[in-house]
């Protein structure tokens, strides 16, 4: 690993120097001279040492792709195994795992047991924030993408291909993860729910956004059916008769959870949106934290 670490960082100086413009220099006569004269500032294999990386960790995936296509060098520095591309989808979906690739920096599930005796995996950090970016905002089978049009059954479920990790979200973790639902059009009733029934567990917390009410329940019994439960109502109802649009969200901050809404408004109230248009928005109102996680089974 030392050796490849060095042929690395050899062939990335030789690549920059061979593909940097000459530097002009002042000879001893004053004269501004072209060749071997060294320039007194850093060349950037030399910033790439340490400096490159704490400025890289600022940037975004847009500025990072633009980086990735200035050099070969820059783009290899980014892909690293500490580099900013890793780095940030360690931010952006810390909290959150895929179902097949687990949390963001699950790395040692990809390695194979012929390449854990040898050396680490390559792992393609800029492919994997990708795929998670592609992924997480998307809902499972039978709905596919990130957008449902058409509910075959009624009170048909919906669950998100992302999984929230409540070992990684607990108090003493002082990080969240918001996930948003824009309802477009709505013919019926609909509601947003945290459940940990893949965990092993029965309980779930639901907002109703057309009542404004948090719902936590539990079942403790199969057959015949038992549940257990309890409610606030943080919100108040929306306008009777008329089916919930807007946006709701659902925000989990140290152990915390809470629930947003934003319905659409019309200056008419008797008017009705056409099917499958934006209606002007409201304020954001929210319910407060009002729930931890300590209802939730296993991760």
């Amino acid at each position: 690993e030392v050796m490849e670490a060095l042929r690395e960082k050899r062939f990335f100086g030789l690549a920059f120097r061979a593909a940097r413009p000459l530097v002009p220099a002042r000879s001893r006569s004053g004269r501004e001279s072209f060749g071997d004269a060294q320039p007194s500032h850093l060349s950037l294999p030399e910033l790439a040492e340490g400096p490159y990386f704490i400025l890289a960790m600022m940037l975004d995936a847009h500025t990072l792709c633009r980086s990735d296509a200035t050099c070969r060098l820059l783009r290899q520095l980014n892909r690293a195994n500490a580099g900013p591309w890793r780095a940030l989808g360690g931010r952006m979906f810390h909290g959150m795992e895929l179902e097949r690739e687990g949390i963001f920096e699950a790395v040692e599930e990809m390695v194979t047991p012929t390449e854990s005796g040898r050396k680490h995996a390559r792992v393609d950090w800029k492919g994997r924030y990708l795929k998670f970016r592609n992924e997480v905002p998307t809902f499972r089978l039978p709905f596919m993408g990130g957008q449902i049009k058409l509910i075959r059954t009624p009170d048909d479920v919906a669950y998100c291909k992302c999984r929230l990790r409540a070992d990684l979200l607990c108090a003493d973790s002082q990080r969240g993860v918001y996930l948003e639902v824009d309802v477009v059009s709505n013919p019926d009733n609909l509601s947003l729910a945290v459940v940990d029934f893949e965990s092993g567990g029965r309980s779930s917390v639901t907002f109703s956004p057309d009542t404004g009410a948090v719902i936590r329940e539990k079942k403790l019994q199969e057959s015949p059916r038992k549940v257990q439960g309890a409610y606030i109502q943080p919100l108040t109802t929306t306008r009777p008769g008329r089916k919930f649009e807007g946006i709701i969200g659902v925000y989990i901050f140290s152990g915390q959870l809470a629930f947003f809404r934003r319905c659409t408004v019309n200056e008419d109230e008797t008017s009705e949106t056409p099917q499958g248009e934006r209606g002007e928005l409201g304020p954001w109102e929210c319910t407060g934290f009002i729930t931890d996680l300590s209802w939730s089974e296993g991760q």
